[in-house]
């Protein structure tokens, strides 16, 4: 029996994507949550908490996006073609907000007000629009339009798009949220938990929305969802939701330190166990199957080489980043 090289390399980029969703999404979740507040010491105690480690964060999804290049081109031709705008709008969204994290910090006090605009509107939209994907994706309609050629641009425009990309950003807002929790100490993590409180209760809305709204509209990911041997993954996760959604509320009334952060990874992870659930095997929906849009296995077995190598590597040096810059980060402080 031979190697399934598919098979490990959507392992691979589902593994890079996860990874990008968990470590970018609490620095996106920062600046989500600069609107909520004002105090200029607090605000740059927040940015402190990632300034060693974000670019870093990023890694993953250059490693998701190449993986997905390298291994499945059909794929990635179709996914491009399909989601061409909102990959445009998410990327100046990351690049603005990259470029207003460094002049943030080098800014006078007259421009630095603009800086941190810039900071929430740039975090802001590369977090809107990566749900707004997320949503098209699953409703496939844009999907199709790219693999027949139809040429509607516009199509990944949905109201269930506007919506995930809504419920992305309150769970990345979360994970901002208990990350501060993590990080901070004093008024600024006792306004984080405060803050906490309301986003889980819009996420918890916004997961039964999704929750019944898909399979409603897409009859195929209902019978994936209540389909053998489907099912039987599928029935632990609303269950495991509310354990999680339990133990962020419960975590949060005790003196919180990591446990609202765990259990907040928890939950972006039943999340996205229930995204894949939904579209296996296939890596374009409704029907191109992973091994239908590989690559020559020539190739496949090449590139896997270069993977295996650099994978090790980017978590090496990630852990080590999080190791140095361990602990709490004070109000009026900063890394040098």
């Amino acid at each position: 029996m031979g190697i399934d090289l598919p098979l490990i390399w959507m392992l691979i980029i589902g593994f890079g994507v996860m990874m990008y969703v968990v470590m970018d999404g609490f620095d996106l979740g920062i600046g989500i949550l600069f609107p909520f507040i004002s105090d200029r010491a607090h605000r740059d105690a927040m940015v402190n908490t990632v300034a060693p480690v974000w670019d870093g964060n990023e890694t993953w999804l250059v490693l998701g996006g190449a993986g997905l290049m390298a291994a499945f081109p059909k794929a990635y031709a179709i996914l491009l073609s399909a989601f061409y705008i909102p990959v445009l709008l998410m990327l100046l969204g990351l690049i603005w907000r990259g470029v207003s994290f460094e002049f943030r910090f080098k800014a006078d006090d007259a421009h630095k007000p603009f800086w941190d605009k810039a900071f929430m509107t740039g975090s802001f939209a590369a977090a809107f629009f990566q749900g707004v994907i997320l949503g098209a994706y699953i409703d496939g309609a844009s999907v199709m339009a790219a693999a027949q050629g139809t040429g509607d641009s516009m199509a990944w425009l949905t109201p269930f798009s506007l919506f995930t990309g809504a419920g992305v950003v309150a769970a990345y807002a979360l994970l901002g949220a208990t990350w501060l929790v993590l990080k901070t100490e004093g008024e600024l993590q006792r306004r984080m938990i405060r803050v906490t409180h309301p986003i889980m209760i819009a996420i918890l809305v916004a997961i039964l929305v999704v929750g019944i709204w898909t399979p409603i509209n897409h009859p195929a990911i209902a019978g994936r969802w209540f389909s053998l041997p489907n099912f039987w993954f599928f029935v632990p996760v609303p269950a495991l939701v509310v354990l999680a959604a339990a133990g962020i509320f419960r975590s949060l009334g005790r003196d919180p330190h990591a446990g609202p952060f765990i259990w907040s990874l928890l939950l972006v992870f039943l999340g996205y166990s229930g995204f894949v659930i939904s579209i296996w095997p296939h890596i374009v929906p409704p029907s191109l199957s992973i091994w239908e849009a590989a690559g020559p296995p020539q190739s496949l077995g090449f590139t896997l080489v270069g993977a295996l190598l650099i994978i090790p590597m980017i978590l090496g040096y990630s852990a080590w980043a999080y190791y140095v810059f361990r602990g709490k980060v004070k109000v009026g402080e900063e890394y040098h």
